[in-house]
């Protein structure tokens, strides 16, 4: 049985754009691959802030995960390959295997280890389609502080001071006015 957060995640992500982005990002034959950070976070508190609109993306997180080849070039092409023909939207490729050096970290044993480091606990979620349609998540801190829009900080990523100017900078508490900044080491 599903926890009910995760039923309700995927009904706000029941949606004729977020289905065929799945299923790009499935097509090309990633190991661990899944639509992350702000385009799930930014949906849910939307929905949960009874927008109507959704708040733009900045762009569309892709993260996978194969120490085989962590060549940046590689996600470069990735990127171009899902960008070609379309509008106004702008995806983001990263090799998690690699990102563990840009970002002062041990190396990830995967893209879920990765997400662990990111900098809120409510960000790190991601959603993939598996070959039969059906569509998964990744959260390893799980969904409550996303669906209690709570905005706090990882446990695993280290600077309480890039945390903070980054939610504020972000302005996500003038973006989405109820959420809860937990600010607990």
């Amino acid at each position: 049985m599903k926890h009910r957060h995760e039923e309700l995640l995927y009904s706000y992500m029941d949606d004729p754009q977020v289905i065929e982005d799945l299923k790009r990002i499935r097509d090309l034959g990633l190991t661990q691959t899944c639509i992350a950070a702000g385009y799930v976070r930014n949906r849910v508190w939307d929905k949960l802030h009874g927008y109507v609109a959704l708040t733009p993306l900045n762009d569309i997180d892709v993260i996978y995960y194969d120490p085989g080849n962590t060549l940046e070039e590689r996600d470069y092409h990735l990127e171009q390959l899902l960008n070609r023909g379309q509008i106004n939207r702008h995806w983001s490729v990263k090799n998690q295997a690699r990102m563990h050096e840009r970002n002062g970290d041990p190396p990830y044993a995967s893209a879920e280890d990765a997400m662990r480091y990111w900098p809120e606990t409510a960000t790190a979620v991601g959603i993939y389609m598996d070959v039969q349609d059906v569509m998964h998540t990744v959260a390893p801190f799980g969904l409550d502080d996303l669906f209690e829009m709570r905005v706090k900080k990882s446990p695993y990523f280290r600077n309480t001071t890039a945390f903070r100017v980054r939610v504020f900078q972000k302005e996500w508490l003038d973006t989405w006015p109820l959420l809860i900044m937990d600010e607990q080491r």
